[in-house]
């Protein structure tokens, strides 16, 4: 498969990943105020909870992999943001699959810091590439963080793909150590 089929691929994950985000936000937005929805996001928190510490795994895994794709074999150098996110990404794998051989729910402890410090990261990368002409933070003048190596769907740039990594972790960890901690629903 070339870049362009590589970018599709995980463009098409990127839109996976922020739809089962909105879900997930909008399912606990509106258990709030309706015991429907209640009912609703506590099914749908059961039935996700069995297999969340391994879904979570698969996104760290697979933006670990993909981050990596793109610097080693699409030759896409990364810039100082992209190594922030990297250094917030790439201990994802190891944490949740520690987490998930030893049973442990309570992971968000220690991945929830890290993954929404990796968010508020990919946030600020992304607007930066979207208005390049703010001051601030910058990067390398030979590898600027504004250059956009990917784009697609006229959304979807390499930290949108990370930021949406980074949310779909935050949630998948949340929703296990809240199903955990909740009494048993009979």
């Amino acid at each position: 498969m070339n870049v362009e089929g590589f970018n599709l691929l995980f463009a098409l994950l990127t839109i996976v990943a922020i739809a089962a985000v909105v879900t997930f936000t909008a399912t606990a937005i509106t258990a709030r105020t309706s015991e429907r929805a209640a009912t609703f996001r506590d099914d749908l928190w059961d039935r996700v909870s069995e297999v969340a510490i391994p879904l979570a795994f698969g996104v760290g895994l697979t933006a670990t992999l993909g981050s990596l794709y793109y610097s080693e074999v699409a030759n896409f150098p990364p810039c100082e943001l992209c190594w922030f996110q990297r250094i917030a990404m790439y201990p994802m794998p190891v944490l949740l699959a520690v987490a998930w051989h030893r049973g442990d729910t309570h992971v968000r402890r220690y991945v929830m810091p890290v993954a929404l410090i990796g968010a508020a990261i990919s946030i600020y990368h992304y607007q930066l590439e979207r208005f390049p002409d703010q001051g601030g933070f910058s990067c390398a003048v030979d590898n600027p963080c504004t250059l956009v190596w990917v784009w697609m769907f006229r959304f979807i740039s390499i930290p949108l793909m990370a930021l949406a990594g980074f949310g779909l972790i935050a949630w998948l960890v949340w929703i296990a150590g809240q199903r955990a901690e909740a009494p048993a629903r009979g």
